[in-house]
């Protein structure tokens, strides 16, 4: 997990030591602060309890096709009536592709109950933000359901999120009912708390 940008401010990285010049050295920089996140999440040094809220999720933020993928641009009501889990992740964090497998068990698991599933790629790296390179980590990562790509932050700064990956469980009615952030694996805790929640909202 790591923590990423806010108020659309260039991303900017968690780390301890200085931060390194070069694009290699800044992706193997990437990476060393999302693991040493995690790993301090699993610590407790880091607080990441799921949240609640009843407020309603904000309206999605990019309305261009260029900024979707497996999908033309979507709104918020596109969902009325269906329990909504926004996964917003890099492709460069492996902290948020290590979590692909659960996300897909979750559509195979709910999706005929009525779940869907959209991702939001907010990118933390230069290569990251171009849309060619997206496109072919969607299909490396087999991701079949919308991804919108957030290169401005705007609907990150709308959620006001803060790390990757970071999980959000929308209601029928389009509110919050759950925020749960980081690496996420089949029947892990936090999986099963998700899963919970999924089955509650999909029963109301």
């Amino acid at each position: 997990m790591a923590s990423g940008p806010r108020n659309n401010r260039p991303a900017e990285r968690v780390s301890w030591e200085a931060k390194p010049v070069g694009a290699d050295m800044n992706r193997a920089a990437a990476l060393m602060s999302c693991a040493f996140l995690a790993m301090s999440l699993s610590s407790g040094a880091v607080a990441a309890e799921p949240g609640a809220r009843a407020a309603r999720a904000p309206e999605f933020t990019h309305a261009a096709a260029t900024d979707w993928i497996n999908s033309a641009p979507l709104k918020l009501a596109d969902f009325s009536g269906r329990v909504l889990f926004i996964d917003v992740w890099a492709f460069e964090c492996w902290n948020c592709f290590h979590s692909f497998p659960w996300v897909k068990s979750l559509e195979a698991k709910f999706g005929e109950h009525g779940l869907a599933v959209l991702g939001v790629h907010s990118p933390e790296l230069p290569d990251e933000r171009v849309r060619v390179n997206v496109i072919a980590k969607v299909k490396e990562f087999g991701l079949q359901h919308p991804v919108m790509l957030d290169n401005d932050y705007s609907y990150w700064n709308a959620l006001d999120n803060h790390y990757w990956p970071a999980f959000y469980v929308i209601d029928k009615q389009g509110r919050v009912r759950g925020i749960f952030v980081g690496e996420t694996h089949v029947d892990d805790p936090q999986a099963q708390k998700v899963e919970a929640l999924i089955a509650k909202l999909i029963a109301e």
